[in-house]
């Protein structure tokens, strides 16, 4: 076998794995869509049903029963303003580590990241007194809060390792210009990175989507998440499976979707900084 026929074999077999994994993570919400338009009873028979006629029953139900856009809009303003929060923290922080660094830079990313291997339960009594202490609970700005802390330490460490990809010698031209801090970050830093930083506000903006614990421990009904919602679900004779496929393809299609509308800035992040 030559190197190209081997090259080549690599080639395939690397595309034909993409498409296995591809359709492994695919296959749980192409069942669920699936199962949301079932019956109750379609939905538990066993073997499965691959051919059958579908409805649209449970989602008419869900409708009906619930208002499933308030649980949406509750979803969709802690997000993105938690994701908002986030990166005007770690922003002008991670222009200063990466621009200024000092021999405790290291050590202070390491600690933040640290913090996520803290489970959420560990912190969850103080943070529900402090809630209840200055009447915040079961509202949308402290899930803002709380999500855009939950989240800086990952989008620090992500803006700090695509700041540094910038050329120090473009911030020092501008320097010897007199140009502000605040200008420097907003005209040089800002559009240099953005493709980076629209793809760290993309990945905030899915974990916090998909963040259940402080959804359902913090609110009860005024702020409420998709989330929540879904949890809501359960019941003490079991799962409704038909519903609950059809509540939660209803929690994921907006984020979805998203995804699939931002897709060129996350592959512009995705690849900043791989080519100087």
């Amino acid at each position: 076998m030559t190197d190209r026929q081997r090259q080549i074999w690599i080639d395939r077999a690397a595309v034909t794995a993409a498409w296995i994994a591809a359709l492994v993570f695919f296959f749980p919400i192409f069942w669920m869509v699936l199962t949301s338009l079932k019956t109750e009873g379609q939905a538990i028979q066993v073997p499965p049903l691959l051919i059958f006629e579908p409805t649209l029953e449970n989602y008419l139900e869900i409708q009906e029963r619930t208002n499933y856009f308030k649980f949406a809009m509750n979803s969709v303003i802690t997000a993105f303003g938690g994701t908002l929060l986030a990166l005007l923290i770690a922003i002008p922080s991670a222009y200063s580590m990466a621009f200024n660094t000092t021999h405790r830079t290291k050590d202070v990313l390491m600690w933040m990241l640290s913090t996520k291997m803290l489970p959420a339960v560990g912190v969850m009594m103080p943070i529900y007194f402090l809630a209840q202490k200055f009447d915040l609970f079961d509202t949308r700005t402290l899930l803002v809060v709380i999500y855009a802390m939950m989240n800086l330490p990952i989008v620090m460490l992500i803006l700090f390792n695509y700041f540094r990809e910038i050329p120090k010698e473009i911030l020092e031209a501008s320097r010897m210009d007199g140009t502000s801090t605040f200008n420097e970050i907003r005209q040089i830093v800002l559009p240099l990175a953005w493709g980076g930083i629209a793809s760290t506000a993309l990945l905030s903006i899915i974990l916090c989507w998909n963040e259940a614990f402080w959804s359902i421990v913090l609110t009860t009904t005024d702020a409420s998440t998709l989330t929540a919602f879904v949890a809501s679900f359960q019941a003490p004779e079991g799962l409704f499976w038909a519903k609950v496929s059809a509540v939660s393809t209803l929690a994921c299609a907006p984020i979805v979707v998203f995804g699939w509308m931002a897709q060129k800035q996350l592959v512009q992040g995705l690849t900043f900084g791989a080519v100087k």
